[in-house]
């Protein structure tokens, strides 16, 4: 069993300026994310540079997170080609993205289009050792009006991963977007542990007054995402569940969302996420002393 790293999310514009104070901060891993644009940087450079940051602190790469729609857009889909060729500089295993979706449309209509895709997407995955991890986002999306992203509910993922039946194909798993749809996240974890092959650790605060008079269709909040130790989700049972099926991968903080500590709390709650998972995961690794 191999001790589940926990690290946090940083925006690729601000990760050499970032990086030294979160290397210092007890964080054990990044994920450096961009969102539908490289924003001029060049992945080569700016890996070196994550590199010798990061070299001699313990702290590295695990997750290079470009989120994209690469069945509509074919710039986002060169871009996830090189994300997918340059994630070995960074030291990263994972590359995430969105699965993609036909704007506006039903999921099941962008399935041929993402084994497409995603087929050859996963074959270049495959020949670079790299596996490519689909966020379960929403996007602000439903099923029959899809935004960017057709992965974020298991009926999709059923036909996900049979039009790619890949091992390079998996999920960047978090509670907070299922909690959204009103699923139970720990049996859904326990079902689709095997292919979930990272996490982002943001979690959720569900309201259910405002949903037994308001409903689900978003006429009122009634689902606000909250930093881990804050929201509904009882992380012992993710660690219980993640160990039992010898997760191998780590937990990435996704902060900047959550309505309390944001701005100049920001770092308040993570640091604060950050030491209730080290917690529910048991703290840190120590082997028996007679051993």
């Amino acid at each position: 069993m191999k001790q589940i790293k926990v690290g946090t999310c940083v925006p690729g514009d601000r990760a050499a300026e970032w990086l030294p104070h979160i290397a210092k901060a007890g964080f054990e891993c990044v994920s450096v994310n961009f969102h539908m644009s490289l924003q001029g940087i060049d992945l080569e450079e700016l890996a070196k540079k994550v590199r010798e940051i990061l070299d001699g602190t313990g702290v590295y790469v695990s997750t290079l997170g470009f989120y994209c729609n690469p069945l509509m857009y074919e710039e986002h889909k060169k871009i996830l080609e090189r994300c997918i060729d340059t994630a070995h500089l960074f030291g990263a295993k994972n590359v995430a993205t969105f699965a993609g979706a036909y704007e506006g449309q039903p999921a099941e209509k962008a399935v041929p289009q993402f084994g497409k895709v995603f087929g050859e997407l996963c074959r270049r995955a495959e020949s670079e050792d790299v596996r490519i991890v689909i966020e379960n986002c929403p996007m602000g999306g439903t099923w029959e009006h899809c935004t960017c992203n057709i992965g974020f509910n298991p009926k999709a993922w059923e036909m996900m991963f049979n039009e790619v039946p890949s091992d390079a194909l998996g999920l960047e798993w978090e509670p907070a977007h299922q909690y959204r749809q009103m699923i139970d996240p720990i049996a859904q974890l326990r079902k689709w542990a095997p292919k979930i092959y990272h996490l982002h650790g943001k979690d959720s605060t569900v309201d259910l007054d405002a949903v037994r008079q308001f409903g689900v269709l978003q006429a009122v909040e009634f689902a606000e995402d909250r930093l881990p130790g804050f929201g509904d989700t009882n992380w012992r049972d993710v660690f219980f569940v993640l160990f039992r099926n010898g997760y191998d991968g780590d937990i990435c903080i996704e902060g900047y969302h959550d309505p309390i500590y944001r701005r100049d709390w920001e770092m308040t709650g993570q640091l604060h996420a950050l030491n209730y998972l080290k917690w529910c995961r048991g703290g840190d690794f120590k082997p028996n002393p007679w051993d």
